[in-house]
């Protein structure tokens, strides 16, 4: 019977805000089957409850992807709990409580209960290697064995935050072109399946050869009115392959990024903002004392582009060897002058990591003014393309009514 009655027993989620020991205002999400056990329980936690409501089941968020921007917040959010001196057990149980994206929170309350079963925080980020990469691991590991993990917090943290700028940025600088396309062939589209067919029964009355020019307008016109599937298959089908080709093969990405490191531009954004995260990522791992060879691996893998990470891993073996970073850099053929100059100069006066942060600086900057750049450049260049597009097919409708007034 009481086994029967404890399986009856409905948990629900609350909200709820409080103050910690230190009197800062914290709040989050909690189950429980009511309001007392939850407060009971927050009172363990050494938190004093002001508020607990019942969150309505239709009002509850929606699990979602976690995203490398939740990694970033996450980290954020710990290393200003632990600034603060929050233990690391209740600084995770009130994140995760509090987290806006439920299948985060659920990943950081199995962080905690790692960490409450003996494990070390290092061991308890290994067990989600998707989300965690070998460059958190290893600083978050430095800052246990230093005792300086709340200072390793905070530098890992901001190095996502600078991370995830610059990706944002070069998303952006990718999608705008992308959107100019999309919206080009969907102009000509409704053009040639709506508009052209409207002027081919007119057409049709003249009893004269069409000009070269509207005949194939009318030919694409009755392509796609009679085979949109195919052209749907088709265009489907270059995309599903692409994404597979682009996930399964190495050789494919490396041909691709390759390509687009030449696009101008787009090509120049790529190129910047891979020796932005390469300097970024050098200067956290070398500020946190992991030795250069050691940090070489995660750095490689943080370029972003297949082509800097095989010359990384290259150059990586070269530095094992006892070859100086910038003389490697120089051979790579890949790095600007100007990285490669102030590196040396962090080699020979000791403060490499500073260094390598003035470069991630620089280059930062530089993608922020070319992606700004692309932006007023596409912006004409949209009206340009649909102009062209439409203006063409308007050309090539009218084309024979002037042929007719001229004849006239």
């Amino acid at each position: 019977m009481a086994t029967a009655a404890t399986a009856a027993v409905k948990e629900y989620t609350f909200k709820w805000e409080g103050t910690d020991r230190k009197g800062n205002r914290v709040k989050g999400t909690s189950g429980g089957p009511s309001d007392h056990f939850i407060k009971m329980q927050l009172r363990k936690q050494g938190i004093n409850p002001i508020s607990v409501r019942k969150q309505s089941t239709l009002l509850a968020p929606r699990k979602r992807k976690i995203t490398s921007g939740d990694i970033a917040i996450f980290l954020r959010q710990m290393a200003t709990m632990m600034a603060a001196g929050v233990p690391l057990v209740q600084s995770l149980e009130i994140v995760g409580r509090g987290h806006e994206n439920p299948s985060m929170g659920e990943m950081i309350m199995a962080i905690k209960g790692h960490i409450e079963g003996g494990a070390s925080f290092t061991e308890a980020l290994k067990k989600f290697p998707l989300h965690f990469d070998d460059l958190v691991v290893n600083l978050v590991d430095a800052g246990e064995k230093s005792g300086t993990l709340e200072a390793l917090l905070d530098k890992i943290a901001v190095y996502k935050e600078k991370t995830e700028a610059i990706k944002k940025k070069v998303k952006k600088a990718m999608t705008y072109p992308a959107a100019v396309m999309v919206v080009a062939v969907i102009v000509t589209g409704i053009l040639l399946y709506f508009v052209v067919p409207q002027f081919k029964s007119l057409f049709e009355g003249f009893g004269a050869d069409l000009p070269a020019f509207t005949q194939m307008v009318v030919s694409l016109s009755e392509f796609v009115q009679n085979k949109w599937w195919l052209v749907l298959l088709i265009v489907g089908g270059a995309i599903f392959a692409f994404l597979e080709s682009h996930k399964r093969s190495a050789t494919f990405r490396r041909f691709l990024d390759r390509i687009m490191l030449k696009v101008p531009v787009v090509g120049d954004i790529l190129y910047k903002s891979a020796v932005a995260r390469f300097a970024r990522t050098l200067s956290t791992m070398f500020a946190a004392g992991v030795p250069l060879v050691e940090a070489m691996e995660p750095v490689a893998k943080a370029a972003g582009n297949i082509v800097f990470t095989d010359a990384i891993l290259v150059m990586r073996d070269q530095v094992s060897t006892g070859q100086q970073l910038q003389l490697t850099m120089q051979q790579s053929g890949l790095f600007p002058n100007m990285a490669t100059q102030m590196v040396a100069i962090g080699e020979e006066s000791g403060s490499l990591d500073a260094m390598c942060a003035k470069v991630a600086d620089f280059y930062e900057a530089e993608v922020d003014n070319l992606v700004d750049a692309l932006s007023s450049l596409l912006e004409p260049m949209i009206m340009v393309i649909l102009g062209v597009l439409v203006g063409g097919l308007v050309v090539a409708m009218y084309l024979p009514i002037f042929k007719i007034g001229q004849a006239i």
